[in-house]
């Protein structure tokens, strides 16, 4: 597969992100008993014309860090700047403009489709909510979208129900294209879909992101999936980036013990190489994000965690040797080649 070098210019960065959820005590005063730390303080720059992988386990902070890009939750702390402004505490009238330009896919295209609406008024939907009339009217644009997604034109009057997984997800996908947007965020777009689906949808959005340029965070714990779609790929685990790389460098060379330890799973289709794999089984469970380990979150079930990793939380930085780019938090970290398949 051809390598496509990133952009040069910054669409959205995030810094020092965090988002913290308050935990109520049950009882007649309902008292705070403490925070989940869903997002710690992560950085993160995506650029025009992108695709950007956000990769983790279920719970690690991936798809509350996807609606904090979009604005659709208000961080707790650190700053989110899209196309040089900051949009970290913008109001909803500050919003209005850049909501054009931010759309989202999400995970169930079931739930995230109004049931009671037809496919066409969904679609119409954010164009009606902005004000926006394309040349030819609404409805011909609806048309246009639903043949660029792979539907019939024709099915603009069927409600969602009528519709498999993947052509519900194909909906999502005319909807978020409606505006035209810089910026989509696809929060697990395909783990809801029968893997005979996955592809075509992968496929579907690879090309919309090709031909019309569109940046895309895509965010999966698939790393197949991420691999297939993604030029620059971040790891996350229990709300921290722990590595970010290119994804030839992510998959040849990680450097995080638990990258390793996450690729050491993926399964490989052919049968005498998955033979001599080293596999790593990790231990334990992962700690609550309530109550995370001091230092390196990842201390608690990595082989190589020392004294120091209980007492110093290791910085996200470039490492001696490694490709430009390719940043690592990791006190002892890993060097050793992967073979890509």
């Amino acid at each position: 597969m051809t390598e496509v070098a990133a952009p040069t210019k910054e669409l959205l960065t995030a810094s020092g992100l965090q988002m913290h959820f308050p935990v109520r005590a049950t009882g007649l005063f309902s008292r705070k008993a403490g925070v989940v730390q869903a997002v710690d303080g992560i950085d993160l720059t995506v650029h025009e014309g992108e695709s950007f992988g956000l990769v983790g386990e279920s719970g690690c902070g991936k798809s509350t860090t996807g609606r904090l890009i979009a604005r659709l939750l208000e961080p707790t702390a650190g700053t989110i700047t899209y196309d040089g402004k900051d949009i970290t505490h913008a109001s909803r009238k500050q919003l209005a403009p850049i909501r054009t330009e931010i759309q989202m896919i999400f995970q169930d295209p079931y739930s995230s489709l109004n049931p009671r609406h037809t496919v066409g008024s969904i679609i119409a939907g954010p164009m009606e909510i902005n004000g926006i009339d394309p040349p030819g009217g609404r409805q011909k644009r609806v048309r246009e979208l639903l043949e660029t997604v792979g539907l019939n034109p024709e099915h603009y009057n069927r409600y969602p129900h009528e519709f498999s997984g993947g052509q519900r997800q194909r909906i999502g996908i005319a909807r978020a294209l409606a505006l035209q947007p810089k910026l989509i965020v696809a929060d697990e777009p395909v783990s809801a879909l029968d893997v005979s689906i996955q592809a075509q949808v992968v496929n579907l959005l690879q090309r919309l992101q090709r031909e019309l340029g569109i940046a895309f965070v895509f965010i999966a714990h698939d790393l197949a999936v991420v691999r297939h779609f993604s030029q620059r790929i971040a790891v996350m685990y229990l709300g921290k980036i722990v590595e970010i790389a290119d994804r030839v460098d992510l998959y040849g060379n990680p450097h995080h013990p638990y990258t390793h330890a996450l690729l050491s799973s993926v399964p490989d289709a052919d049968p005498d190489s998955e033979k001599h794999r080293e596999r790593i089984r990790l231990t334990g469970d992962v700690p609550s994000p309530i109550n995370p380990p001091s230092g390196c979150r990842f201390r608690t079930r990595c082989w190589k965690a020392q004294d120091i990793c209980a007492s110093e939380e290791p910085p996200l930085v470039q490492l001696s040797g490694a490709t430009e780019g390719h940043r690592a938090a990791c006190h002892f970290p890993e060097a050793r080649q992967v073979v890509p398949e």
